[in-house]
């Protein structure tokens, strides 16, 4: 998987050594500047944008996002709980399946609470009436699958063959439309406005005759609206358009684009020898630090790597990097650094702020990075949070 992110912007100038390592840094400047564009995009589209948290979650940012967006989308319980504890505006909530024991919760704090399936939603009806009756309001949506796939990695795009997320766009019948107040779909990952626009096309004509029947459509996330190069002109127009065809109040949940290019990941070199080619040791794993490096796989961007092509086995001048865990394939790429490969030499990887901080774990007893904000317009610094040993223990027992 190609990655289109990586502009270093302020962090060009930033002094990897003011923190410890490793240690993501999120400039707030860059985010204020991502939710801009966002909330202009929202504002001449006339649409509601939700940040959504499975991607970025650092709730210590939520007063930032609430100066810009209409709220966030959840993915469950414990986000739901954040979302209401942290996060102003509307909260949405998607599960591709809710634990009844969760759902009372889950449907009092949630404005829109969306199913994976009709049958879930008439299992769980019982549950919906009685928050109902105590007061509680709150909209049902049915998340659609509208078997066309967009993707470029197949596990990562909810419409591949055999995909669990979603009902099936073909199976909807009338019937359907009287469980629910809203629809929602989501099949893009970082993926620009042409595939958006490619499945509303398949979309539309199977949910015409249901124009009228459902007050609001959610087109989910995995829109990369904050990049340079994505035709916002475009997506504007279309998100007018299909608030014309469907009569429909229309949502979107930004994930990535809210924190694109937001925050860096700060390493240090704490080994290196040769083995057929240069290799060095990390103290950011793959594996611990980054897991999409090796899910998706996909190469992250290095603060300031020299030019040329490390991809090529033995390339003069690059070296192979890896976490310090005990996984043989803890290896995060092939890169020219642009300095010697020496122990306590820092680096930094760009682009590290969304799903790579929420995806982190402890595995190996690989210690957590510390998590740090920064501001390049004014050069204020704020350590938010440091990981230490009980942090690994007490998930343990």
């Amino acid at each position: 998987m190609e990655t289109r992110a990586g502009d270093p912007g302020a962090f060009a100038h930033f002094d990897l050594h003011r923190v410890d390592s490793p240690a993501f840094v999120i400039d707030a400047a860059r985010l204020r500047e991502n939710l801009r564009i966002l909330q202009d995009v929202g504002e001449r589209a006339g649409v509601k944008v939700l940040a959504a948290l499975k991607a970025f979650s650092m709730w210590s940012t939520a007063p930032i996002i609430g100066e810009y967006l209409d709220g966030v989308c959840t993915s469950g319980l414990w986000e739901a709980r954040l979302a209401s504890e942290f996060y102003d505006g509307e909260i949405t909530t998607y599960s591709a399946a809710y634990k009844p024991d969760d759902l009372d919760e889950i449907l009092r704090l949630s404005d829109h609470v969306i199913f994976n399936s009709p049958g879930q939603i008439i299992r769980c009806s019982a549950i919906i009436s009685a928050a109902r009756a105590r007061g509680e309001s709150f909209d049902i949506g049915l998340r659609i699958n509208p078997l066309h796939a967009e993707g470029e990695v197949p596990r990562y795009d909810p419409s591949a063959p055999h995909s669990r997320l979603g009902f099936p766009i073909d199976q909807l019948t009338e019937e359907h439309f009287a469980l629910i107040d809203g629809l929602h779909m989501h099949t893009l990952c970082e993926q620009d406005f042409p595939p958006l626009a490619r499945t509303w096309d398949v979309v539309f004509d199977l949910l015409e005759p249901y124009f009228g029947k459902f007050k609001w459509i959610n087109l989910g996330g995995g829109h990369h609206i904050t990049r340079a190069d994505y035709q916002r002109d475009e997506l504007v127009q279309f998100l007018l358009d299909l608030k014309d065809d469907t009569g429909a109040d229309v949502y979107i949940e930004p994930g990535e684009a809210v924190a694109l290019d937001a925050g860096i990941l700060v390493g240090t070199i704490l080994d290196a020898h040769e083995n057929g080619i240069a290799v060095a040791i990390t103290d950011i794993s793959a594996t611990c630090h980054m897991p999409d490096v090796i899910e998706a796989p996909y190469r992250p961007a290095m603060l300031g790597e020299l030019p040329g092509d490390p991809e090529v086995i033995g390339d003069e001048g690059a070296v192979r990097l890896g976490g310090p865990s005990c996984l043989a394939g803890d290896v995060i790429g092939d890169y020219r650094l642009p300095f010697a490969p020496e122990p306590g030499r820092r680096f930094a990887f760009l682009d590290q702020a969304h799903y790579s901080m929420v995806k982190t774990t402890t595995f190996n007893g690989v210690p957590l990075p510390s998590i740090w904000l920064w501001d390049s317009e004014t050069d204020a610094l704020e350590c938010i949070k440091r990981f230490d040993y009980e942090t690994f223990r007490d998930r343990l027992s």
